[in-house]
């Protein structure tokens, strides 16, 4: 049953609000902002109550942020943040390809690269958001309905939980193409998973699925997305037994080799996505805070994110200066690749004609970054 029972008297509150509703919908740039009913254990929604969801909204871009996208997302969450009537923030993508990719490589491309005064007055921004997630006075989940990659990871990993369709994909991307992962994941990294994790996740760049991600620490929990012949299965292409490869290491999680992905990709052509266990999880997850006392939740989150909040605000501006100055040279290079580059050329420079050219004491030049992109090789 509903619980409709009157609540007590108020008095006139004041308005803590950063910016009106118009203004905050007016420069949202692709992030929405909805105040969903929150439910009792029955399912049934709880008049008065919510949960705010911030969703980025450009899945033709794999929800990759845009300038506008951060302007957006630091006014929503301080908006959930201050709504007396909010219970719990959940921060998801639009579509089940991607929750977020980082942040939008067309435009750093086109616009930030070479410009590093730019890309610092950018990275305020970013910071801010990552900021005002860590400060939020509500739970924050993360929805995770797709991949999770370089600085969607990072965003992430500010938030206090993360439920996840367990085709999605973790990892990050900085030296690969261009960066470093200092937005955060040098920060939350090792307070989630340990330091060697941490430095193999964050060095490599090696993606790893939902069910590793759990394994290891770094998400709350995961549920099946893909559904075959009308029946949720786990996903086909990791292995999902406690067994170990040839070295004893353990295999769980890890992408599976040879006919075993073979037939895992077969099942996965056959079947289709469907994240409805995923929002229930989540649903399930705000019940379960709705019934706990607010201020009470709010100081143990104030508690819990302490470690990564100390890491964040002891590094997030020095990390700022060097992404900055770091745009005249390997950003430049690594993001005009990303950018520009095909399935058929590749997205990634050229690593070893670039490794001479420094190694022969090659400056940074125009000519130098043009020799590098994936078009040159066949050039």
């Amino acid at each position: 049953m509903m619980n409709n029972k009157a609540a007590p008297p108020t008095s006139t509150a004041a308005n803590h609000v950063l910016v009106s509703e118009e203004m905050r919908a007016a420069v949202s740039g692709g992030v929405r902002y909805e105040k969903r009913p929150a439910r009792n254990p029955d399912g049934e929604p709880v008049a008065g109550l919510y949960n705010a969801w911030i969703t980025l909204d450009n899945p033709g871009q794999l929800n990759s942020y845009t300038t506008q996208m951060v302007k957006g997302v630091i006014l929503a969450f301080r908006a959930a943040s201050v709504a007396r009537d909010v219970v719990a923030v959940v921060f998801t993508g639009a579509g089940d390809r991607a929750f977020c990719t980082g942040g939008n490589t067309k435009e750093y491309a086109e616009y930030y690269a070479g410009k590093p005064q730019e890309y610092r007055a950018y990275m305020r921004l970013f910071n801010d958001m990552v900021s005002a997630i860590l400060a939020c006075d509500k739970p924050v989940i993360c929805r995770v309905n797709g991949m999770r990659i370089a600085g969607g990871q990072e965003i992430g990993m500010a938030c206090d939980f993360s439920i996840a369709q367990d085709l999605a994909r973790f990892g990050q991307a900085g030296p690969k193409h261009g960066s470093a992962p200092i937005g955060g994941s040098t920060d939350f990294l090792p307070v989630l998973i340990g330091s060697e994790r941490a430095m193999s996740a964050g060095v490599l760049c090696e993606p790893f699925s939902a069910h590793e991600a759990l394994a290891i620490g770094m998400i709350t929990d995961t549920v099946p997305a893909l559904k075959v012949d009308g029946k949720f299965v786990p996903n086909p292409l990791v292995e999902l037994r406690r067994t170990h490869d040839e070295w004893g290491r353990p295999a769980f999680g890890k992408p599976k080799t040879g006919a075993d992905l073979a037939a895992g990709r077969e099942l996965l052509q056959r079947g289709t996505i469907d994240l409805s266990l995923l929002d229930a999880k989540v649903e399930e997850l705000c019940t379960k805070l709705l019934y706990m006392f607010p201020d009470c939740t709010t100081k143990t989150l104030e508690e819990f994110r302490k470690p990564k909040l100390e890491a964040w605000n002891r590094n997030k501006e020095n990390s700022r200066a060097w992404l900055a100055l770091n745009m005249m040279t390997e950003a430049r290079a690594g993001f005009r690749a990303f950018n520009e580059g095909t399935k058929e050329t590749g997205r990634e420079v050229d690593f070893i004609q670039l490794r001479r050219a420094l190694a022969a004491n090659a400056p940074w030049t125009d000519e130098l970054t043009e020799s590098i992109q994936p078009g040159a090789r066949s050039a």
